[in-house]
Order: C-alpha cells, then structure tokens, then sequence
C-alpha cells in the first residue's frame, strides 16, 4: 500500500511539472491574435536606399493568424526606385509578448526576374492598441548593383467600415477658358478643351472622389495644364488597399464666337420716322428693323422689333418683339406681323422688292463667313408667347387660339461665292448646301432665365472639309414661324450671351 501511494505522489508531482513547462515555454496567443491583432492596417509607408529618402506613400498591411504563437504579414504591390516588387509575404513571424505589447520578426527573398532583382528581407516590428509598427531591412542586388533599402511603416487598425473605393468621379472646372469640361476616359486619363490663347497656367478643378478617399493633388488646387503639361492625380481609398492614378491634360483648343449684346448703335432713319437701335458688331449682326419703317412711317408706329433689354443676363441683352403690323402699311404686301429677330448676316431693305410675292422673307441674308467646324451653341434666353396669335392663310389674316413658340438655331453651309446666302425663305429647309444645325427644340415658354447648350447635327453622310467655304448664320426669332407672318402680338424673346464654339 505504501508503494502504491508514492507512486501516484510521484506520478502527481510529474504532471504538474510538465504542465508548468508547457505554460512556459509555449505560449498559446491564439485569442489576442483573432480579436486584437489580426486586420487590416493602413499607415504610411516610408521607403530609403542607401540612406536616400525616395518619399511616403500610403499602404496597407494585412495581418493574419499563423498559430497559436506566429503570424502572416502581407504587404501588396510594394515597390521602390519605379521598380514594381509586388506582394511582399513574411509568413510564420513568431510574436513575443512584453506587458502588453507583441513583437515580432520575420525573413523573406523577394525575386523580380524581369528586372535582375534579389531582396533578401528582414522584418522587425511590434503591434499593441490597434497600432503596427514595421521596420524592413533589404539587401537589395540589381544586377551588379547592391543597395541597401530600408522601409518604415505605421499603421492603425482598421475597423472594417472604411470606403474601398478609390476613384475620381467628378472633375470639372469653373473657368471661361475652358470651352469644353473633362471627360474621365476608360483608362483613366481626364481630357478637357480650352479656348484658344487663354492661360492655362493656374487652372483649378473641383474633384470630387469615392466617400472617404483622399486625392492628390487636392480638389481646388490651381494647377499648371499649359503647353500640353499632363497633371497626376492619385486617389488612395480610405482603407489604403487601393491606389489609382489618373493624368489630366488638355485635349485640344476651340475658338469661340461670342455676343454679349452689351454695346448697340442708334440708326436715325428720317425725321418723319424714330430712331432705332441695332446691336453691335453692324457688319455681323442684323435686325429687322429697318424694314419695319412701314409699321413705323405712320402717325401711330407699332415699335420696333428688336430693342434694348438693359436688365439681361449679365449687363445688357437682346429684346425681340413680334410686332401686331395689321393697321400698318405693311397689310399692303400683307405681311401682317413682323417677327422680332436678331442674326448673323445682313438685312437689305429694299421697298419695291418687298412688294413683290416673297420679297420680305428675302430681305434677310443669314449667315456669316467661318472656318471652323462649329461644335455646340450656347446661350440664355426667356420666352413669353402673346397674344392674339395671328394666322396669315392665302393673304388674309385670322387670330387663332394657337399658342405662340420661339425658335434658336444655329446653321452651318456651304457657299461658292462670298455673297452666296440663304435667306428667310429657305433658312428652315432642307437645302443641299445647309451641312449642320443646333436648334432649340423647346420653344415654349421660359419665366426665368433659361440656358441651352446645343451640339451641331450633321446631315447624314456629311463631315466637316477644311478645304470648302462656309457661312454659319445665328437665327434667334419670338415667332418660329414668323417668316410666314404666323405669330402672336408681343410675343417676346430675350437673348444674351450668344455663343458659338467651333474647332
């Protein structure tokens, strides 16, 4: 009995032994690695060879369950010196713990073959509180050349609900020299066109990027696009596990027509008849006014067509009138309204063919010389249809319920000869010479300055040749079919800032 008894005593104080050693000697961190340490980590990573600093750049590490007492750490698309490494994998790195704090080491060989490049590495750092702190050590051989290359990174823990995104989704400027705003191309290229001659030197862009991402350069920030400069932008996502990078450059220059009906010129026709107002450049802009001495050359003048809006846009703009001209000399060629318009091109008042079938609609010569490719027309306008709406069929005139539209367009054609023109009778057709047109399509009515920005349409089959003459002719009208002297009294167009870009 007495020998049983010392051998379980002995037996007892063997296993208590071996337990002690265990705990000792093998610790098991398994709970503080899954619920602390384990995660994603973002910081800066700071990367020098041969003690030169090559900068910082945004990184992020992950860390992962080994065992009981080692963990993975993966760092991915590392690179240094342009030279793109890729995934960089410590694996087993055995922690230690001291008052709360892990430490760990670890070795690697990193091989890029299509650059001769051999690393060896060696991996210092701690991890405590939700922060890494790693300190990498490479001896680095690019062919004959043997660097030393050290990188530093801090970091803090992720908390898993940082934005993954990292993209530019917006890019825009606020700037009058830019004619045409950037479009972010598939590749990640940003392309945008200017006017030519503007400074291009201090051009800021409004950035706007994935939720909680961060650009640089800065959303706001002036940059240099002159002389086909090509400005790169990174955005990093808030959990820095992605990095894009886009070039922004300027992708050709426009030319731009433009009239702001600031400046206007008085016309005093005779003493019988009052002076009115034509908008300046004379020799590019016209109006119907002229003509409208035959509503105007009696004791009781209707008005004129067009006059000065002083409360435009921006400073002053273009008022269009139609004009009730039924108790005017103008019932004599029975051309019962005369639509407010204005137009690039010329306006021949000519009496004795104005009496004649038609002669009216040719008194107005639309269009301009240009070489350019027009591209879009812009501009501001309101609109307020009249009334009675006056329908002329077979000469006579009839008011209708019908509700008045106005009409904005733009025409490009071609000429032969420099006073070659189209003309109220045939500006709305589908004339052989006309090549391209933006029109308004919505002609009701506006109460509030309202802006329109129209692309060109191109007759089908037809492209722009640098080698034929063109005319482009400006048509704004508050009767869209006023050439047929159908529209409504005082129905009444306002433009301004008329602008037309070509290429």
């Amino acid at each position: 009995m007495m020998k049983k008894n010392l051998f379980y005593l002995f037996a007892l104080i063997c296993s208590m032994g071996l337990l002690a050693s265990c705990g000792e000697d093998d610790p098991d961190y398994t709970q503080v690695i899954d619920t602390e340490i384990a995660g994603g980590y973002k910081g800066e990573l700071n990367v020098k060879v041969d003690g030169k600093d090559l900068g910082t750049s945004y990184q992020q590490i992950t860390v992962e369950k080994a065992g009981a007492t080692a963990i993975n750490l993966h760092i991915k698309d590392f690179s240094f010196m342009s030279i793109p490494v890729g995934d960089v994998d410590l694996m087993n790195c055995p922690l230690s713990e001291n008052a709360g704090a892990y430490t760990f080491t670890g070795t690697t060989t990193v091989t890029v073959a299509t650059a001769g490049l051999d690393a060896a590495v060696d991996a210092q750092g701690s991890v405590s509180d939700g922060a890494l702190s790693l300190n990498l050590t490479i001896q680095a051989t690019l062919g004959e050349l043997s660097q030393n290359v050290a990188v530093t990174f801090n970091g803090t823990k992720l908390s898993g609900t940082e934005g993954t995104g990292a993209d530019i989704t917006a890019f825009s400027f606020d700037n009058e020299s830019v004619s045409e705003q950037p479009v972010i191309n598939a590749d990640n290229t940003i392309t945008f066109k200017v006017l030519e001659g503007a400074d291009l030197t201090k051009l800021a862009p409004t950035i706007e990027i994935s939720e909680g991402a961060t650009v640089t350069p800065a959303s706001g920030v002036a940059q240099d696009f002159s002389n086909g400069r090509v400005v790169t932008y990174t955005v990093v996502s808030e959990d820095y596990g992605t990095t894009k990078v886009y070039k922004a450059s300027v992708a050709g220059a426009q030319t731009l027509l433009a009239f702001t009906f600031e400046e206007w010129d008085t016309v005093t026709p005779s003493d019988e008849i009052e002076p009115y107002v034509s908008p300046l450049p004379l020799d590019v802009l016209a109006t119907p006014n002229e003509g409208a001495q035959l509503i105007n050359g009696t004791s009781a003048p209707v008005g004129y067509p067009v006059v000065i809006e002083e409360d435009g846009y921006e400073g002053r703009a273009a008022k269009l009138i139609t004009r009730d001209a039924r108790n005017s000399l103008a019932a004599v060629i029975k051309a019962y309204i005369t639509a407010g318009s204005v137009f690039t091109g010329s306006f021949e008042y000519n009496m004795l063919a104005a009496l004649q079938p038609g002669g009216a609609l040719k008194m107005t010569h639309f269009g301009v010389a240009y070489d350019k490719k027009p591209v879009r027309f812009k501009g501001v306008y309101k609109y307020a249809p009249g009334t009675p709406f006056i329908r002329t069929t077979d000469g006579v005139a009839t008011e209708t319920e019908e509700v008045d539209e106005c009409s904005i367009q733009a025409v490009l054609y071609t000429i032969t000869s420099a006073d070659e023109t189209l003309d109220g009778t045939n500006i709305d057709s589908d004339d052989e010479r006309i090549v391209a047109r933006a029109r308004l399509e919505d002609g009701t009515a506006k109460s509030d300055w309202t802006e329109f920005d129209l692309s060109f349409t191109w007759k089908e089959g037809v492209t722009y040749d640098a080698e034929k003459t063109y005319k482009l002719a400006i048509v704004c009208s508050a009767s869209k079919d006023g050439a047929n002297f159908n529209g409504a009294a005082n129905s009444t167009l306002i433009v301004d800032n008329l602008e037309v870009i070509g290429e």
